[in-house]
C-alpha cells in the first residue's frame, strides 16, 4: 500500500524543484517591477538579473546539482519506495524555513530600493539554480 516506482518519485521530485524555481522567478520579477517604480531608469534593476543568471550558473554547477544527484542515488536506492519518499524530511523543514524566511525579507524590502533589489538578486539566483540543476533530473543515472 502507497507503494511507487522510483520513476515516479523522480517526477515528483522534479516538480517540486521546478515549481520552486518558477515561483522564484516571479517572486523577483516582483521585487524588480516595484524597484524599477520607485527608482526608474536606474542601471540596478539590470545588474541584479545578470548577477542573479551568474550567481545561479555557479550554484547549479557546484551545489544544487550534487544537491540533486544526491537525492536521484537516494531514490533508486529505495528497496519499496513510498508517494512521500520524493524529498526527506528535513529537505521540506528547510523549505518551510526558507518560504518564511523569504516571505519576511520581501515584506522588508517593501518600498527600501537597495533592500528589494537585493532579495531580488537572492531570489534570482536561486531559480536560476533550480532551473539550470534541474538538468539532472532527465539524465540517465
Amino acid at each position: 500500500m502507497f507503494s511507487t516506482s522510483s520513476h515516479t518519485l523522480k517526477l515528483q521530485a522534479a516538480l517540486v524543484w521546478y515549481s520552486g524555481s518558477v515561483v522564484l522567478f516571479v517572486k523577483s520579477a516582483s521585487l524588480l517591477i516595484e524597484a524599477e517604480m520607485l527608482s526608474p531608469d536606474q542601471v540596478w534593476v539590470w545588474l541584479a538579473i545578470l548577477g542573479g543568471l551568474v550567481l545561479g550558473g555557479v550554484k547549479a554547477k557546484h551545489i544544487f546539482s550534487r544537491t540533486c544527484i544526491k537525492n536521484l542515488r537516494r531514490i533508486d536506492a529505495l528497496e519499496e519506495p513510498k508517494f512521500w519518499q520524493f524529498y526527506r524530511i528535513r529537505f521540506f523543514i528547510f523549505l518551510l524555513t526558507m518560504v518564511i524566511l523569504g516571505t519576511f525579507l520581501s515584506r522588508l524590502a517593501q518600498g527600501n530600493y537597495p533592500m528589494l533589489i537585493t532579495v531580488a538578486l537572492v531570489d534570482f539566483s536561486v531559480a536560476t539554480a533550480l532551473l539550470g540543476s534541474g538538468r539532472c533530473f532527465w539524465r540517465e543515472q
